[in-house]
């Protein structure tokens, strides 16, 4: 099959590789028929994320048709068109069962925070992803959702991370009615937590970057404000006056280990790995939210340590909330959210690419050429 392989830093490619086999009675695989690049794959391309191994798949955003199901699977079978979560989740572990499906610790018996993850290093447990014509899909009673009638499978492929991850930003944020929200990052995650927030009653929404084109493209999908931070000298006191002096009732760390703004942060988190990831925005966060207010990271990070700014959190007595998305547990309402047209997810894909031309796909997007937003990749004889 021809799959998307990983070569080292800045260097991945098409490849022939073996199609994948039933290992346990609870697999399925499944024969993809839309994956995405996700922004935290670039965090493997550029070679931040530890254990990420030559010759792995990435792709942990992907739809397609069931081909093969495992003696033990029951609600699957073959044929059946699903979006499968990027969490690999067991369904019955003490995390599962409190819908933690990020969490889980049976898909990830080494590691001690997050669950498997398709496509996503040995840190997440090293399963190959969804770049793919075919993938394994462990506890495919679980994970898998089929996909209703009616729902595209470019609205569809976005509901396996994207989506759920900007709702989750939002609904993390505990926003009430009329409160400001500040959504840092203009891409995907934080195009998408923008325009949650106003689903969950924000009467503000500002998101700030510093790319034009990424903010002309969410200032009008979400109808929000933009900030470009490289026209502001001082991030907190542009928020404050903003908000009359008392600063934002939210903020959503929506950027992660690869902020740009700060050249200190850059050089440590980035270049020379003394911690995990620049931590720009959560110090933008931290200081840039109210007194009482609640900070909600879904940026990703390393898993090591960040120097942070915690006695500000502590003396403003701030709520931090972060975690992986719980997809499963927001699918119901978000393809409600879709299917009602309150939410339009294939708006933002900008470039649709064969899977023969992966390596091109993640420069564009790396690079961010074309006035690329979202990259979906198309294997061989599934355009239709």
């Amino acid at each position: 099959m021809l799959a998307m392989d990983y070569r080292g830093p800045y260097r991945v490619r098409a490849t022939q590789k073996a199609e994948p086999a039933i290992e346990h009675p609870n697999d399925a695989i499944v024969r993809v028929l839309r994956s995405c690049i996700c922004g935290s794959d670039l965090h493997l391309y550029h070679g931040l994320v530890p254990d990420t191994r030559v010759g792995m798949t990435f792709g942990h955003e992907f739809v397609g048709e069931v081909v093969e199901v495992g003696s033990s699977v029951e609600s699957l079978h073959k044929g059946d068109v699903v979006l499968v979560p990027f969490n690999i989740a067991c369904g019955s572990c003490f995390f599962c069962r409190r819908e933690l499906f990020g969490n889980c610790h049976n898909s990830n018996p080494q590691a001690t925070a997050v669950g498997g993850i398709f496509g996503y290093s040995h840190t997440a447990g090293g399963y190959d992803g969804g770049q793919a014509e075919y993938v394994r899909v462990p506890f495919a009673d679980v994970g898998p959702h089929k996909i209703p009638e009616g729902l595209s499978l470019d609205d569809a492929v976005l509901l396996t991370d994207v989506v759920p991850t900007g709702y989750q930003a939002a609904e993390m944020g505990e926003i009430q009615e009329g409160d400001v929200v500040v959504v840092f990052g203009a891409g995907p995650i934080g195009i998408m937590a923008a325009r949650s927030a106003w689903l969950m009653g924000a009467g503000r929404v500002i998101v700030v970057d510093h790319v034009e084109y990424r903010l002309e493209f969410v200032r009008r999908y979400a109808q929000c404000e933009v900030v470009n931070f490289k026209e502001v000298d001082d991030m907190a006191e542009h928020i404050k006056k903003m908000t009359d002096w008392l600063g934002a009732d939210v903020c959503i760390d929506a950027v992660g280990a690869e902020a740009a703004g700060n050249a200190i942060q850059h050089l440590t988190g980035v270049k020379l790995k003394m911690q995990a990831g620049a931590a720009t925005v959560l110090h933008w966060c931290i200081n840039c939210v109210r007194k009482g207010g609640t900070v909600s990271v879904v940026g990703v990070y390393g898993p090591t340590f960040n120097a942070l700014p915690i006695g500000n959190a502590v003396n403003k007595g701030l709520t931090l909330r972060m975690n992986q998305a719980s997809v499963k547990r927001h699918l119901p309402r978000l393809i409600e959210h879709v299917q009602a047209g309150r939410l339009d997810p294939s708006a933002i894909i900008t470039h649709r690419v064969p899977l023969a031309e992966v390596a091109d796909a993640y420069h564009i997007f790396s690079s961010k050429l074309d006035r690329c937003i979202k990259t979906v990749l198309i294997p061989p004889g599934a355009a239709h």
